[in-house]
């Protein structure tokens, strides 16, 4: 039994207690309608979390726009999903009430696929680029994320977390790369000018104490002028300006800040770090504690990178055994004031009912993400994502996609 361990800690975010400090990471798999609506794949995936007990749990990257987005099949939160958004918030919290629902807005910009939206971006990006967005077209983006918080708040979500990660938008535009004359790039402050204000407006107009905003965010994306670099040509790791941004979320009212690295389309192994690199896991938990230690205590810190470690079969040198799961290092960070809360991503597709096995004491039936990334693979062939070592039905979909396209090779960076 575990319920005396770390991870089991009540913790507040905004007014609402939590029961543990697990969180499930919004983790995309390319099942809605072509409505954006959820299917009962979608369904399926989240009665598991719920059912899993954990207390924090991160709707997948859903659009604000069907305009420009990432996945063929991905999740919107425009006016015409707003019922069946309504269904699913209702049955999810029928399952577990008490855990934190949030959803993560997103918009793709320059990580559209161009096959089936339009790509736009701030300012072109060697292997992307797009059309060039305009003050406003900007105008008009910040109104559609003010209206998705607003449809979030009525379809009974706790909370939304404006995606500032994983070179989307808000990657887009703060990066030090974004070195365009114009209102939303160049300095600091006009790079920040679009987080800023639409967390301004979401606050203002939505104005309920009980609804909480937040952040996932890329503390380093690991190339040139990504953000956390010391130029918009520079590779160098530079924290000064990550820092200042979830100060200045803060403080427009974040109550929680989720700590990511990389951008995955050009740094996969630094956004999750895998067997072959295993070691990007401390650049987060560096991350982690430097966030931690510029925040009020009440802003909550949620930490990622911990799917690899599973139950400690991995390849992290100079360790001993017992000191290389999941659970010891979610233990000791949380006991260290390195992060508040731990964040599954890929181990959520594998087993996502983690917490509530080990309160039962059924550490022994949890089947731990070995890091394969098959999933990976199956969201860039924008096929419908979970894992394929323990789920069949994914297996399945993996064979028959590289029967028909052939196997991927993608690089990890």
């Amino acid at each position: 039994m575990h319920e005396n361990d770390s991870v089991f800690r009540h913790i507040k975010i905004g007014r609402k207690t939590l029961s543990n400090r697990f969180a499930i990471q919004a983790m995309e798999a390319c099942d809605a309608d072509e409505e954006g609506n959820p299917t009962e794949k979608t369904y399926r995936r989240y009665r598991k979390y719920f059912e899993g007990k954990a207390a924090f749990i991160d709707l997948e990257a859903i659009s604000v726009t069907d305009e420009t987005v990432a996945r063929k099949n991905q999740l919107m939160c425009m006016p015409k999903n707003q019922k069946a958004l309504e269904k699913l918030v209702r049955e999810m919290k029928s399952i577990n009430p008490d855990a934190m629902f949030v959803w993560q807005l997103t918009h793709a910009g320059e990580l559209s696929n161009p096959e089936f939206s339009r790509r736009v971006c701030p300012k072109p990006l060697p292997g992307f680029g797009g059309d060039l967005l305009t003050e406003d077209d900007m105008e008009k983006i910040i109104e559609r994320f003010v209206t998705a918080a607003k449809i979030a708040r009525d379809c009974g979500a706790d909370g939304v977390d404006f995606k500032n990660c994983h070179g989307y938008l808000g990657s887009q535009l703060v990066r030090p790369w974004n070195d365009r004359k114009w209102k939303y790039g160049g300095n600091f402050k006009n790079r920040t000018r679009f987080t800023y204000t639409v967390y301004e407006r979401i606050n203002k107009e939505i104005g309920d104490p009980d609804f909480i905003v937040g952040s996932k965010v890329s503390f380093w994306e690991g190339f040139p002028g990504g953000q956390g670099t010391a130029g918009p040509r520079s590779p160098v790791l530079d924290l000064t300006e990550s820092i200042e941004l979830i100060k200045g979320m803060e403080e427009r009212g974040a109550r929680f800040i989720i700590v990511s690295a990389g951008s995955p389309s050009l740094t996969l192994a630094l956004t999750q770090p895998d067997k072959a690199i295993p070691d990007y896991l401390y650049l987060h938990f560096s991350f982690q504690k430097a966030a931690r230690e510029v925040l009020k205590p009440e802003t909550v810190v949620i930490g990622s990178g911990y799917s690899m470690l599973g139950s400690g079969k991995n390849h992290l040198p100079a360790l001993e055994p017992e000191e290389k799961t999941l659970l010891f290092w979610a233990n000791k960070n949380i006991d260290d004031g390195i992060t508040d809360m731990v964040a599954f991503g890929r181990q959520s597709y594998a087993d996502p009912q983690v917490p509530i096995k080990l309160t039962q004491g059924k550490e022994d039936t949890i089947k731990w993400c070995i890091a394969c990334d098959n999933c990976v693979e199956l969201l860039i062939r924008q096929v419908p994502v979970g894992c394929t070592t323990f789920d069949r039905e994914y297996t399945d979909i993996l064979k028959e996609t590289r029967e028909k396209m052939g196997k991927l090779t993608f690089k990890r960076t």
